[in-house]
């Protein structure tokens, strides 16, 4: 890995926000649903084109088309609700059609919109990204039907059910699902159809279980809160929250695999928690989103209150110190907001993430928004393309 210098090494800082604006102090924000408030968001994808955020709180997914260059821009669509007043899990009331409960992972795949609609234990699929609210879902992934919404389907554990399925990825041509209460990672190769089974299941001994790290100690093939996937052709990382740390394989392994990387603990054996000592370079507590640009690694160290980001991923080994920290001023702290006051350089619960370019969005959980950051080149290339210039 590269040691930036401090001349060298790129500067991210904040750009723009959708949802609460910086309040100056310590108040909590407001979360009054509108077109433009938020509450709790968990999950953030954006590409050229959208800018599609989880409002978890809300139980509502909304859509801006056409990514914002301004604060506090609108939204143009919401999903889960019938218009953007409305809250509450199911529509605020029976419809577990079109209604949802605590979505929280969201991505556009190939072309579709998928929502990870965690506790109706399923994920939500839109053959495209819809350009008019309170649209249904084409189909459902985890349950028999668009109606039905029961932990893994109203029976035992299977390779077609899901318990809480808080994130998912396409890595390496593999559809992988963070089957977080099940304590397992669901694998398809391409993206599933209705009723199809996963191809494979990492973290337990067959389909049919889901115990905490297979039911013994911690290892690098078990998991105790796996909620995030991100990766490419060469690489996948799962952010295995409640283990605190962040797992890697080189290449994808396309089924049951112990990782070759570990981010914020020492070995793979263990799933120390530092609650109330300054977390250093190193440490985490409850990751609970993993991104990869590029070379670019981005952590939600979300009990910190901060993202760590390696400018060049590590691909095994453990305990590899991230190169710079968002949210915080250094790496010896991690109070909410730096106990100091809401500004858009401070964070609150990062709980999701999304890297496109050079930007990094961040979904600011505890202070309902969601902040997009831009990474500045280093001076040195900077300066190296000016010279070019003729």
């Amino acid at each position: 890995m590269k040691a930036w210098s401090g001349c060298d090494r790129p500067m991210i800082e904040p750009d723009i926000y959708v949802g609460a604006p910086p309040m100056g102090d310590l108040t909590l924000p407001s979360a009054e649903p509108t077109d433009r408030f938020l509450y709790a968001p968990r999950g953030v994808y954006f590409d050229d084109h959208v800018l599609v955020v989880t409002d978890s709180g809300n139980h509502r997914v909304l859509i801006w088309h056409g990514v914002p260059e301004t604060d506090a821009r609108p939204a143009d669509v919401v999903l889960g609700q019938p218009d953007f007043r409305s809250e509450g899990p199911r529509a605020g009331g029976d419809d577990v059609v079109r209604g949802m409960h605590l979505p929280t992972g969201v991505a556009v795949l190939e072309g579709r919109l998928i929502v990870a609609d965690a506790w109706h234990h399923r994920l939500l699929v839109w053959n495209a990204v819809p350009q008019t609210s309170f649209a249904p879902p084409d189909h459902v992934l985890g349950q028999p039907s668009a109606e039905a919404v029961e932990p893994n389907r109203g029976g035992a554990v299977t390779a077609r059910g899901m318990y809480w399925p808080y994130g998912f990825g396409l890595v390496g041509g593999i559809f992988y699902v963070t089957d977080t209460g099940n304590r397992r990672i669901l694998g398809w190769r391409g993206l599933p159809e209705p009723e199809q089974p996963a191809d494979f299941v990492m973290g337990q001994d067959a389909p049919s279980e889901g115990n905490e790290n297979r039911g013994g100690a911690v290892g690098a093939d078990t998991y105790r809160w796996p909620h995030d996937v991100a990766g490419d052709d060469d690489r996948l990382f799962i952010a295995d929250a409640g283990n605190h740390r962040v797992l890697g394989w080189s290449p994808p392994p396309g089924r049951d695999a112990p990782a070759r990387l570990v981010l914020g603990q020492e070995d793979f054996a263990t799933a120390f928690e530092m609650p109330h000592t300054p977390p250093g370079p190193s440490r985490m507590r409850f990751p609970y989103a993993v991104s990869l640009c590029g070379e670019r690694l981005a952590v939600a160290d979300t009990a910190n209150n901060r993202v760590l980001v390696w400018h060049e991923a590590p691909s095994e080994g453990a305990f590899h110190p991230a190169d710079e920290v968002l949210g915080q001023a250094d790496f010896s702290t991690a109070g909410e907001n730096r106990w100091t006051a809401v500004t858009k350089e401070t964070l609150c619960w990062p709980y999701g993430l999304h890297q496109h370019g050079n930007r990094i969005a961040v979904a600011d959980s505890g202070n309902n928004r969601v902040v997009i950051w831009k990474v500045k080149e280093p001076a040195t290339a900077q300066a190296g393309r000016a010279a070019l210039t003729p």
